[in-house]
C-alpha cells in the first residue's frame, strides 16, 4: 500500500501514542501474585495509582498473552480492549486528576519468568525466578514495556511450600496460611518496569553491612554453604569501593544477591535484588580462574548506572553496560592491583581491534551493537575521558550527573553537557572518536597502556624486538626474565612465545610458585617435549582447576603409556562447578581400554546422565560434546538432548538442535531418534515433527 505524506504523519503519530503515555504518570504499583509452578504460570492482580498530567482519552498496559479476568477503575469495573499485547481502558480522565487502576489476570509466560527443578526427582533443587532485561516484565505482570515509565513497585508474593522468596525492596512482612506463606515487600522510590525481578527457592543466606550501613544479604543453596565465602569473597570491600568511587550514596533500602540454576546470563541487576548465575558459586580452588569478583560488582554498579538513571531508549546503553563494565574494573584494581588493571584492558583492546580490523566494528551509539562494543568499547571510552578531564573533574561531572538525574531517564547528550561543565573541555573529538566511530583506536590505547604501565611497555618492546623472527623469542627474553616483575608480563610472553621455547627454559619457567605463569606453560604447548614430562606431571596438582584440565590432557595424550596413572591421579577431581575435569576424566577413562574395563559400564552412565536435565545446561552441553565425540549417544542421552532443544536459554537450546541434527545426517540414526517419540511431552513431539518435516 502505498501511503501519502499525511498518511505517514498520521500513521507514525499514532505509532508513537501507542508507546508512550506522556499525559499520565503512573506513581505506585502494588502487585499481588502466586505462581503455579505445576502449571507454570502465575495468578496475579496489579494495583496502580496514577496521575493525569493532562486531559487523556485512554491509557494502556503492557501485557503479553494473559487472562485478563477483571479491571476496575477507582474501585468500578470498566469495560477493556485487549489484543494479547496491549490492555487499553478508554475512559475520558481530566488533568491533575489521581486514579486507581487494578488489574486480575493470570500469566503463563513463554518467558521472563522461569520455572526449574519441578519435574526432576531431584528434591530441593526447585527454583522460580524472573529475567526481564529490556522490555520483558511484561510477560508475567502488566506493566510498561517504556523504561522511561518509573513506578515504584511493591512486591506481595504467596508460595506453597517452605521456599524462601527474594525480591526487590525490604521485607516487611511474612504471614503463613496453612501451606502458603506470603512475602510483602517495599521499595521506597521509583523503577522501570524491566528491574522487577524475584526469586524464590531453597536458600540460606549470610548477612552483612556495608560501611555506609546498607544491609547486604547473600543468598546461597544450603548445599554450597562451604562455597559461600570464596563466591561472595570482597563482596563488602566492592560495596565500600563503590560508593567512595562513584561518590554517590548507594540510592535504594538494601543489597540481596541470589545465585540461581541455568541462567540466561551471568547475572541481572534487578534493584536492590541482582540475580546470578550459579556457577559462579565456587570453591576456593576454583577462585583462581573464574570468581564472581567482576559480575559482583558489574551488576553492583548498575544500582547507579542503569537503575537510578535509566537510558532512554537502546542507542544510549552506553550509560548502562559501559559504565557499568568500567566501575567493575576500577573495582577489580582495588582488589587485583594496577598490573591487573591494565592487563585486563590489554586483553579488551585486543579484541577490540581485531574485531575493528575484520570490519565489524560498531558505533557505541549503534541501538543494535553488541556487547563486545556496549560493554567493553564502552568501558574503553571512559577510561579514555577520565584520563582527558583528570580524575577530579571526572569524578565531580559523575557526581552532579546522578544527582540531576535521579530516578529519571537520561540520554548520552544529558551526560556530556555535565561532563563538558565540569571538566571545562569541549568533548566533540571524543565523541567522535569513541561514540560516532566503529574503528578502534588501537594506536591511541597502546601509547596510553605504554605510559601508564611499565610490564606492558615491556610487552611492547619484546613484541617490537622479536617481531616476525620468532627464532629470537627465547634469547631475547631468557635474558631478561629474572628481572622481569610483573606476573602478568611473564605469563603473556609466555603464552605468545612459549611454543618456541626449549624444554631448558620451560623447566626453569616451571620452577616458580606462581600458579597462572605454570598454567601458561601447559597452555602454550602443542605436545610436551619428553624432556618436560617430570615437569609436566607435577601441574596436575596445582590449586587450579583450569591447570589441571589442560595438564591431564596434554599428559594423557603425549605420554599414552602413562594413561592409567594419570587417571588414578585425577579420579577425585571435579573441578569448575560445569565439573570440566570430571567429564574430561570420564572420557578419557572410556576411551583408555586398558583402565578399569570392569568399570567401563559404570563411567559411561555417568557421563550420560550429565546431560540429563537436573544439571547446569554448561555441564549438559560439556556432556553432550564428549558424548558426541567418542560416539556414545544413547536412547538416555538423545532423549535428553531433545528435551535440550526447547530450553530457555538460547544459546545451549542451538547447540543442541545442531548436534542432532549431525547425528541425524548419519546412517540408522534416524530410527533410532523415531523410537523414542513414544516417551516424548506434547512439547518434546511437536519439536521433532517438525525438525523431520513430518
Amino acid at each position: 500500500m502505498k501511503l501519502t505524506p499525511i498518511l505517514i504523519f498520521l500513521f507514525f503519530a499514532q505509532l508513537l501514542s501507542s508507546q508512550i503515555q506522556d499525559k499520565v504518570d503512573f506513581v505506585h504499583g502494588a502487585v499481588f501474585i502466586e505462581p503455579t509452578p505445576q502449571e507454570k504460570q502465575l495468578k496475579g492482580s496489579v494495583a496502580y495509582q496514577f496521575e493525569v498530567i493532562s486531559d487523556v482519552e485512554s491509557i494502556f498496559l503492557d501485557a503479553v498473552n494473559m487472562e485478563v479476568s477483571q479491571v476496575t477503575l477507582d474501585g468500578k469495573t470498566i469495560d477493556f480492549e485487549y489484543d494479547n499485547r496491549k490492555l487499553t481502558i478508554k475512559n475520558s480522565l481530566q488533568q491533575a486528576s489521581t486514579h486507581n487502576l487494578t488489574v486480575n489476570y493470570v500469566a503463563k509466560p513463554s518467558q521472563t519468568v522461569y520455572f526449574l527443578g519441578w519435574e526432576d526427582n531431584v528434591q530441593g533443587n526447585e527454583q522460580i525466578w524472573t529475567q526481564g532485561q529490556g522490555k520483558y516484565t511484561s510477560h508475567w505482570m502488566p506493566s510498561f514495556d517504556e523504561m522511561s515509565e518509573k513506578v515504584e513497585f511493591d512486591l506481595s508474593i504467596t508460595v506453597q511450600g517452605d521456599y524462601e522468596v527474594i525480591a526487590n525492596g525490604v521485607l516487611k512482612e511474612r504471614k503463613g496460611e496453612s501451606d502458603k506463606t506470603t512475602w510483602n515487600f517495599d521499595m521506597e522510590k521509583p523503577m522501570s518496569s524491566y528491574l522487577v525481578g524475584f526469586a524464590i527457592g531453597n536458600f540460606d543466606k549470610e548477612r552483612v553491612q556495608s560501611s555506609s550501613g546498607i544491609p547486604i544479604e547473600l543468598y546461597y543453596e544450603p548445599k554450597d554453604s562451604l562455597k559461600v565465602e570464596p563466591t561472595y569473597r570482597y563482596s563488602k570491600r566492592i560495596f565500600d569501593f563503590l560508593e567512595q568511587e562513584i561518590g554517590v550514596a548507594y540510592p535504594w533500602q538494601n543489597y540481596k544477591q541470589v545465585p540461581v540454576q541455568d541462567f540466561l546470563y551471568a547475572g541481572m541487576e534487578n534493584t536492590t535484588c541482582t540475580i546470578f548465575s550459579n556457577q559462579y558459586v565456587i570453591d576456593s580452588t576454583a577462585f583462581l580462574d573464574k570468581n564472581y569478583v567482576n559480575v559482583n560488582a558489574h551488576e553492583l554498579v548498575h544500582q547507579w548506572f542503569g537503575n537510578l538513571v535509566t537510558e532512554t531508549s537502546s542507542e544510549h546503553h552506553w550509560l548502562h553496560e559501559g559504565f557499568a563494565t568500567f566501575y567493575a574494573y576500577l573495582a577489580e584494581r582495588d582488589i587485583f592491583g594496577e598490573d591487573y588493571y591494565y592487563w585486563r584492558l590489554w586483553e579488551t583492546a585486543k579484541a577490540l581491534n581485531q574485531f575493528s580490523e575484520d570490519d565489524q566494528g560498531e558505533v557505541l551509539q549503534n541501538p543494535n551493537a553488541g556487547s563486545l562494543t556496549f560493554y567493553e568499547k564502552g568501558a574503553w571510552a571512559l577510561v579514555m575521558l577520565q584520563e582527558q578531564a583528570g580524575e577530579e573533574a571526572f569524578k565531580k561531572a559523575i557526581q552532579t550527573y546522578l544527582k540531576k538525574y535521579a530516578y529519571q531517564s537520561v540520554s548520552i547528550p544529558d551526560f556530556i553537557t555535565e561532563m563538558e561543565k565540569e571538566s571545562g573541555l569541549d568533548l566533540n573529538e571524543f565523541q567522535q572518536t569513541w561514540l560516532k566511530s566503529d574503528e578502534f583506536p588501537m594506536e591511541k590505547v597502546k601509547a596510553f597502556l605504554s605510559k601508564k604501565s611499565e610490564s606492558l611497555n615491556q610487552y611492547f618492546v619484546f613484541q617490537n624486538q622479536i617481531g616476525d623472527e620468532r627464532g629470537t623469542a627465547e634469547s631475547l627474553i631468557k635474558g631478561e626474565w629474572d628481572g622481569l616483575n610483573s606476573s602478568f608480563l611473564k605469563r603473556n610472553l609466555v603464552l605468545k612465545y612459549g611454543g618456541e621455547f626449549s624444554p631448558l627454559f620451560l623447566k626453569e619457567i616451571l620452577n616458580t610458585d606462581d600458579l597462572k605463569v605454570r598454567q601458561s606453560v601447559i597452555l602454550s604447548q602443542k605436545v610436551i617435549p619428553k624432556e618436560l614430562k617430570t615437569e609436566a606431571e607435577t601441574l596436575l596438582t596445582d590449586e587450579s582447576y583450569a591447570t589441571i584440565e589442560a595438564a591431564l590432557y596434554h599428559l594423557w595424550s603425549d605420554f599414552p603409556e602413562n594413561r592409567p596413572h594419570y587417571l588414578d591421579e585425577t579420579d577425585d577431581i571435579v573441578g569448575f562447578p560445569n565439573k570440566n575435569i570430571r567429564l574430561l576424566w570420564l572420557t578419557l577413562a572410556l576411551v583408555t581400554p586398558e583402565y578399569q574395563p570392569d568399570k567401563t559400564p559404570t563411567y559411561f552412565q555417568e557421563l550420560t546422565q550429565y546431560t540429563g536435565s537436573a544439571y547446569h545446561f554448561e555441564t549438559r552441553l560439556l556432556a553432550f560434546q564428549y558424548l558426541q565425540n567418542i560416539g556414545g549417544f544413547t536412547p538416555e542421552s538423545l532423549k535428553n538432548m531433545i528435551d535440550a532443544c526447547n530450553h530457555h536459554v538460547w544459546h545451549f537450546k542451538k547447540s543442541a538442535i545442531d548436534m542432532l541434527n549431525d547425528y541425524l545426517q548419519e546412517e540408522g540414526n534416524l530410527t533410532m531418534v523415531k523410537s523414542l517419540y513414544p516417551s516424548l511431552s506434547q512439547e518434546e513431539k511437536r519439536f521433532l515433527d517438525k525438525t523431520l518435516g513430518e
